[in-house]
């Protein structure tokens, strides 16, 4: 399938709460180096630009980001804010608040819920906005996000976050947080190469109360955060041929066909990979392919 031609329109569209997005977004993480936070080298800083740029271009207007997205010489916030500010009124920004790094980038203690103003404020200020369009809560192995959403949800009141959505949860806690505030988005692991039951359930959940669904390392699978190898299942190569397409194609395309509340959410720093991760949206597989496609999955 030829790339270039092909924008994010042709995945079409869903609402985080009022706001419209188009189904194929683009996740920050890979922006800053080779892999995510201190694990690879760092990017060229006019390549991280000109892919932002680019995307915007290709129709994209759903970015996910974080303050903790930086390596030891970039900031997926500052990229942003470089590149594509003043932000265009249809574009979403969509950030994460819980963990913390620190400013030599090792892990620290994640945020207690009277930590997650200061949270905000960095990804405001950061990315020069006067509000985050959808601030994700990601948990942090806590067993009840109440108190840490609550946080939240009074940013929220206070006009700080136009819209809440979890990370890393389980059915549970997108019962526990609707009981404090709207969700409108839950974000987890998820894709061909990993999978979970709870997360399968949370899926067919989201699906039933129109809540969408945007999984991340959809692409990497177990690689996580060093991002994509070359390792891809048989099944997926020959799906990929059929359609002349690559594997990451095959895997973007898959995840959408999940349901039309499911967004992806593809990284890269790399122009190409970007248009290839765009045009996935145009992939559209058989019901026998997906067959075969979920056949690995499960086997």
């Amino acid at each position: 399938m030829t790339s270039e031609t092909i924008t994010a329109e042709s995945a079409g569209t869903f609402r985080l709460g009022d706001l419209p997005v188009r189904r194929v977004g683009f996740g920050a993480m890979r922006l800053t180096g080779s892999a995510a936070f201190h694990l690879g080298t760092p990017s060229d800083r006019e390549r991280s630009l000109a892919v932002l740029r680019r995307a915007v271009e290709l129709g994209v207007n759903h970015i996910d980001t974080a303050a903790f997205y930086f390596s030891s010489l970039r900031s997926a916030n500052e990229l942003i804010n470089t590149a594509l500010a003043p932000y265009a009124d249809d574009l979403v920004v969509a950030t994460k608040v819980g963990p913390y790094r620190d400013w030599s980038g090792e892990w620290g203690t994640s945020a207690r819920p009277e930590d997650l103003r200061a949270h905000v404020e960095e990804n405001l200020r950061q990315l020069g906005r006067d509000h985050l369009d959808v601030v994700y809560l990601r948990r942090m192995r806590q067993d009840s996000i109440a108190e840490h959403f609550g946080a939240l949800a009074e940013l929220r009141e206070a006009g700080l976050i136009r819209h809440l959505g979890l990370s890393d949860v389980e059915p549970r806690h997108l019962a526990e947080a609707q009981a404090v505030a709207p969700v409108v988005s839950v974000q987890n692991r998820y894709g061909l190469g990993f999978h979970h039951p709870a997360t399968d359930a949370l899926l067919a959940q989201c699906r039933a109360q129109g809540i969408a669904f945007v999984p991340f390392y959809a692409i990497a699978g177990e690689a996580g955060p060093r991002g994509a190898g070359a390792a891809h299942e048989e099944e997926v190569r020959a799906v990929a041929d059929a359609h002349g397409a690559s594997p990451a194609q095959v895997r973007i395309a898959w995840t959408l066909h999940q349901g039309p509340h499911v967004l992806a959410i593809p990284g890269t720093g790399d122009p190409e990979h970007l248009a290839e991760n765009v045009a996935a949206g145009a992939l559209r597989l058989t019901d026998e392919e997906l067959a075969r496609l979920d056949g690995a999955r499960t086997g």
